[in-house]
C-alpha cells in the first residue's frame, strides 16, 4: 500500500498507510465546515497580526488568500483531496499552495483541537438560529389553523378511546405550546453553544500573547471559553443540542400520528392535500400520508445519533481524543432531518382540511358522559356515585346498541330521580366543550384567549 507524509509527520520515518488514509479522514463529512473553518481562520491571522505575532503584512497576505480559497469552495471549484484527512488540513495546504510559506503563519497559537470545535460551534450557531426560525413558523402555522378551526368540535382521546368534546383548534393550540417549549430549549442550548474555545490550544492553552476577546468580537460569540480542558474536550453542548433535536422530533412524530389516524378511513377527520401524499404502485385506491409516516419514522435517526455522541463521549479521558472526529455527522444527520421535518408539517398543517360533520359526530355519544355525571354532581351526589349511576347508564345503552344522546327523561330516572328535564340539554358536544371554562380550558371564551395571547406574541415578527 502506499504511504504518505503528512503536514505533521516530521517525527515519522514512515508515510501513512493507505489503509489508515481511508479509517481516519473526515474530509468526506466535515468539508460542510468549511465556510466556518475559513471564517475561525480569517478572524484568528487577523489577531495574530494585530498582536504582533506574526507580521500585519503576512496576515493580510494569509486573509487575502483565505478569500479566495472561500470563493472557490462557494462557486464548488475547491480540490478536496482525502490524503489530507479533513477540512482543516485541505485549506491550510491550499493556502499554503497559493500564498507560500507565509500560510504556514496561520496556524501559530492554535491546534486542531480548538479550531475544529470552534468551527463546529459556528456551524451550530447558524443552524440552532435556523431551527428556532422555523419552530417559530410551525408555531405561526398552527395558530393560523387555530384561528380557521374555532368553530369545530371532535372527540378527544385518551388510550385512544373517545374521551371528552374539545374544540380542535385547542388541539392545535396545544401542538404550538409544545413546539414553543422546543424553540425555548433550542435558545437556551444557544447560549452555551454561544461561547468561543479558539486560542485553547491543544488543551493547555497558548503561550503567544492572543487577544481571545477580539477574536471572539470578530467571530461573534458573546463570551471566550474559561478553561482550555473544557473548550477543546467537552461536547455536552452538542450532546444537548441533539437532545433538543429529539425531543422535537418526538413532538413531531407524535402530531404526525395524530394526523395519519385522523386520515384513515376509519377516522376519516381529516383530508391532506393530494401534492403532500402518494398513491400505491397496486392499488389505486390509495393515497397515502407518506410525509407523515417518514416524520414518525425518521424519529428514530435523530435519537440514534442523540445515543451515538452520547455513547461516543461517556468514557473518554480528559482531554481530546480522535473518537471526538465522529461527533459531526450525528449532528450534520439531525440538523438535515429536523429541518425537513418541521419544513414537512408546516406544509401538512397548511393544506389539511378538517371534516367537520365526521368530527362532531365523534365528539357526541358517549363522549358525553362525563358532564351528565357532573350534572348529578351539582345536584349534590358524590362524584363517585354519580360516576356508577352514569356507568350504569352507559352499560344500558350499550347493551341496546344506542348512543347517550337517545335517552328518554323516563329512562334517565330509571337511574337517578335527580335527574331533570335540564340533564337532556347537556348531551351536546359544543354545550360540554363550553363548559369547560376554567383557564386554560377548551371552552370557545377560552381557547379565543389563547389565540389572542399567541398573536400579541407574534407581533413584530
Amino acid at each position: 500500500m502506499a504511504e504518505k507524509k503528512k503536514l505533521w509527520g516530521g517525527r515519522f520515518s514512515q508515510g501513512t498507510d493507505e489503509f489508515v488514509e481511508d479509517f481516519t479522514e473526515s474530509i468526506s463529512f466535515d468539508k460542510n465546515l468549511a465556510l466556518y473553518d475559513i471564517k475561525g481562520s480569517i478572524a484568528h491571522a487577523k489577531m495574530l497580526g494585530k498582536q504582533g505575532i506574526i507580521p500585519k503584512e503576512d496576515a493580510e497576505k494569509i486573509v487575502e488568500g483565505l478569500k479566495e480559497i472561500e470563493n472557490e469552495i462557494k462557486e464548488d471549484k475547491f480540490q478536496w483531496k482525502k490524503e489530507l484527512e479533513d477540512v482543516h488540513m485541505n485549506i491550510e495546504k491550499a493556502l499554503i499552495e497559493k500564498i507560500g510559506d507565509i500560510g504556514g503563519k496561520l496556524h501559530t497559537g492554535r491546534s486542531r483541537n480548538d479550531q475544529v470545535i470552534t468551527a463546529f460551534r459556528l456551524y451550530l450557531k447558524d443552524e440552532t438560529q435556523n431551527i428556532i426560525n422555523l419552530l417559530r413558523d410551525l408555531q405561526k402555522t398552527l395558530l393560523q389553523k387555530a384561528k380557521e378551526t374555532v368553530d369545530i368540535v371532535m372527540p378527544a382521546y385518551t388510550h385512544l378511546q373517545r374521551a371528552q368534546p374539545i374544540r380542535l383548534a385547542h388541539y392545535f393550540l396545544a401542538y404550538l405550546e409544545m413546539f414553543h417549549r422546543d424553540e425555548e430549549r433550542f435558545k437556551d442550548t444557544l447560549k452555551r453553544i454561544d461561547q468561543m474555545p479558539l486560542g485553547s490550544g491543544a488543551l493547555a492553552g497558548v503561550d503567544f500573547p492572543l487577544d481571545r476577546e477580539f477574536t471572539a468580537k470578530e467571530l461573534g460569540f458573546s463570551e471566550v471559553m474559561r478553561n482550555s480542558l473544557d473548550a477543546t474536550a467537552s461536547r455536552d453542548v452538542i450532546a444537548e443540542f441533539l437532545a433538543d433535536a429529539a425531543i422535537c422530533m418526538s413532538n413531531l412524530s407524535r402530531m404526525s400520528e395524530d394526523f395519519i389516524i385522523w386520515n384513515s378511513a376509519e377516522f376519516s377527520f381529516i383530508e391532506l392535500p393530494d401534492k403532500l401524499t402518494t398513491g400505491s404502485s397496486i392499488m389505486p385506491q390509495k393515497k397515502n400520508p407518506d410525509v407523515l409516516e417518514l416524520i414518525r419514522g425518521k424519529v428514530g435517526r435523530v435519537y440514534g445519533d442523540l445515543v451515538a455522541l452520547l455513547t461516543i463521549i461517556k468514557g473518554l479521558p480528559m482531554a481530546y481524543n480522535r473518537d471526538l472526529q465522529e461527533d459531526k455527522e450525528p449532528v450534520f444527520d439531525a440538523v438535515k432531518t429536523v429541518k425537513g421535518s418541521i419544513i414537512g408539517m408546516i406544509k401538512i398543517i397548511e393544506g389539511l382540511k378538517p371534516k367537520k360533520e365526521e368530527m362532531e359526530k365523534a365528539a357526541g355519544g358517549f363522549a358525553l358522559a362525563t358532564d351528565l355525571a357532573n350534572y348529578l354532581v351539582r345536584k349534590g351526589i358524590p362524584f363517585r356515585q354519580a360516576h356508577h349511576i352514569v356507568g350504569q347508564i352507559v352499560g344500558y345503552l350499550t347493551s341496546q346498541d344506542r348512543e347517550l344522546e337517545s335517552i328518554t327523561l323516563d329512562e334517565l330516572k330509571k337511574f337517578s330521580p335527580l335527574f331533570e328535564e335540564d340533564a337532556l340539554s347537556i348531551l351536546n358536544p359544543y354545550y360540554v366543550a363550553d363548559a369547560r371554562k376554567t383557564y386554560g380550558g377548551t371552552a370557545k371564551e377560552r381557547v379565543l384567549e389563547q389565540i389572542q395571547y399567541w398573536e400579541n406574541q407574534f407581533k413584530g415578527d
